[in-house]
């Protein structure tokens, strides 16, 4: 630790100004010991959703956080700060937004057996600089009442003609929809994926347009009868206080993709510690429990998300919503061909 150093007059230290200088560098010692036992996050989640994360890790470990929320441009307020930067942990949501703090350099190496344990590989970072804490399913929807169960079984059914004006989606270029059509290209290549991706424009009801809840929306108002949407909106609109999103999670049923195949296309949650962290290990002892059981849970419990940590079972509502094989796909390659992703998206005018 560096000493800190004060100045005195030049006369001889009596015990009254010696004793004044202990006591100086004893309150210097303390405050910095108080400092060290604070992180400060930049988070894309909502307060709602990360909160009790941050009581019940503060009850654990006596670790207080403060925490910065905001959707948009946290990235680029982090480079900006550049070494003089306060944060220590990043949290976000999507390998696309992960990826963007990473080409930013902007996260900083992490070496943590806990960590390693926890998660599989497939959900971190080669050089374990951002790492996934929960995963999201991406799943199909379709109207209880005018699609029979079992006529739709994979992605690759969407294009389909039978399908023709009857699926719904939000933009293509979406970072949930192109992390989709970049596992599409992983799995079967860019020319059959562009082909595919031309069909599924070719499929739809309407022109690409709102959030994921504005498809299960549309299939509600008879607009649709399939849609894209990540699983978790079906637990936050079964669950929230708005009476109509209770209404059209009700209208629908949830599809679980590629079951005798790849398994269903998986994104997650994620983060990591920031490269200029001033409070490093206790940012990884944050990144760490996230990783536990209690967390893990937390994820389910709160906005019905799956649990990374392979040692923890699906349990409450994820688990009414049955068993499912998920793609094991390398989350790292959906950012590796999201470019492509991206390129096809633009040329079939999804």
């Amino acid at each position: 630790m560096k000493m800190t150093r004060f100045a005195f007059p030049y006369f001889k230290l009596t015990r009254q100004y010696l004793a004044a200088a202990v006591f100086m560098a004893i309150t210097a010692s303390t405050s910095i010991g108080f400092a060290a036992e604070k992180i400060n996050i930049y988070s894309h989640r909502q307060q709602v959703l990360i909160q009790p994360f941050l009581d019940a890790f503060t009850a654990k470990t006596g670790i207080e956080t403060n925490v910065v929320y905001s959707s948009k441009g946290l990235a680029q307020r982090l480079k900006a700060e550049g070494p003089a930067s306060p944060a220590d942990v990043i949290l976000t949501v999507d390998i696309a937004r992960l990826s963007e703090y990473a080409d930013l350099d902007l996260l900083t190496p992490v070496d943590s057996s806990i960590l390693q344990a926890n998660i599989p590989s497939r959900l971190r970072s080669e050089d374990n600089r951002w790492f996934g804490f929960s995963e999201r399913a991406r799943i199909l929807v379709t109207s209880k009442t005018r699609v029979a169960e079992g006529a739709v079984l994979d992605l690759e059914d969407l294009a389909k003609p039978e399908w023709k004006g009857r699926i719904c989606s939000r933009a293509g270029s979406h970072d949930y929809n192109r992390a989709l059509v970049a596992s599409m290209i992983a799995a079967h290549g860019e020319a059959a994926t562009e082909t595919w991706a031309r069909g599924v424009v070719g499929n739809l009801a309407r022109k690409p347009q709102g959030n994921d809840r504005s498809q299960a929306k549309a299939i509600f108002q008879g607009l649709c009868d399939v849609a894209i949407m990540n699983s978790y909106y079906y637990g936050n609109m079964k669950f929230g206080d708005k009476a109509d999103q209770k209404d059209w999670a009700q209208s629908i049923r949830l599809v679980f993709t590629n079951q005798s195949n790849r398994g269903n296309h998986m994104n997650i949650s994620g983060g990591g510690v920031a490269k200029y962290a001033k409070n490093k290990m206790a940012a990884i002892a944050f990144l760490e429990f996230l990783t536990e059981e209690k967390a893990q849970h937390l994820y389910g419990e709160i906005n019905f998300e799956y649990p990374v940590n392979p040692s923890v079972l699906v349990n409450g509502e994820l688990a009414s919503w049955g068993r499912f094989k998920p793609d094991t796909l390398p989350i790292e390659r959906l950012a590796a061909l999201a470019p492509k992703a991206q390129m096809i998206i633009d040329r079939v005018g999804w």
